[in-house]
């Protein structure tokens, strides 16, 4: 990455905007079934404002499917889901929400630049080359911004997602691998704005199956297995081994 991607455009607020006392996400004895698969069971979670959780678990634990849940994208088959103290029911509550998951929602035959523009005009922002261009900077493709997405390697492609999530300046961030495709300079410049984020008291939870680089970012810490929260932590500078263990001890991997 280069060192343009350390500035920081004006659509990133430098102030924190007001946010509720009440937790921003509560998880009531939530499930999720497919037919007779069930993927999420009675899973119960509450997450406050400026605290960033790292989702661990195998394989098919359920860690993309309750963050497809939490950004409204799919509706549980039971329990209660309260974003922002609300049980989620108007389109404008997403306008809150910003989501990187393996889909990247971005249109293949549009440019970088008219990607960024298209999702600004859906967020209601100032749907400028201005903005765009602060974006691509900061994810350092100011060089591809006249490129269309069809043509980029997929570290470009989530360098991307990631400024489309993030440009509207939402109170919770989902994040589904967000590490995935994307390089080591790359992946230190989004653990540091991960950190930035939790500075101005947004919400994100990040789903991954790298222990470092979740830990490095997250405030707690908690184990999926077989679609039921497992363990929880709060996260402090010895939790790596910790978490470690108890993710072995779990599911039963074994040690590389």
């Amino acid at each position: 990455m280069t060192a343009s991607i350390g500035a920081r455009p004006s659509a990133m607020a430098e102030q924190v905007s007001t946010v509720t006392a009440l937790p921003v996400v509560e998880v009531d004895a939530v499930g999720k079934a497919f037919g007779r698969a069930v993927i999420l069971r009675d899973v119960t979670l509450a997450v406050a404002p400026g605290e960033a959780i790292a989702v661990f678990g195998p394989n098919g634990a359920g860690k993309s499917t309750l963050l497809r849940v939490l950004a409204t994208l799919m509706r549980p088959t039971s329990g209660t889901l309260r974003l922002f103290g609300e049980v989620p029911a108007a389109a404008a509550l997403r306008r809150r929400i910003g989501v990187v998951a393996h889909q990247s929602f971005l249109y293949p035959d549009l440019t970088a630049r008219e990607n960024l523009r298209f999702y600004a005009r859906m967020y209601g922002l100032d749907v400028s080359d201005e903005r765009a261009d602060a974006w691509l900077a900061r994810v350092s493709l100011t060089d591809a911004a006249d490129r269309t997405v069809r043509l980029f390697s997929r570290g470009m492609e989530q360098r991307l997602a990631l400024a489309r999530a993030l440009m509207h300046d939402p109170e919770l961030v989902l994040l589904d691998e967000p590490w995935s495709g994307l390089d080591a300079a790359a992946g230190d410049w989004l653990a540091d704005l991960l950190r930035e984020l939790r500075a101005a008291r947004r919400t994100v939870i990040v789903s991954t199956h790298d222990f470092q680089r979740g830990l490095g970012v997250a405030t707690r810490a908690i184990v999926l297995h077989r679609g039921r929260l497992a363990w929880e932590t709060p996260v402090t500078a010895d939790t790596l081994p910790i978490v470690d263990r108890m993710y072995r001890e779990i599911t039963g991997a074994v040690a590389a």
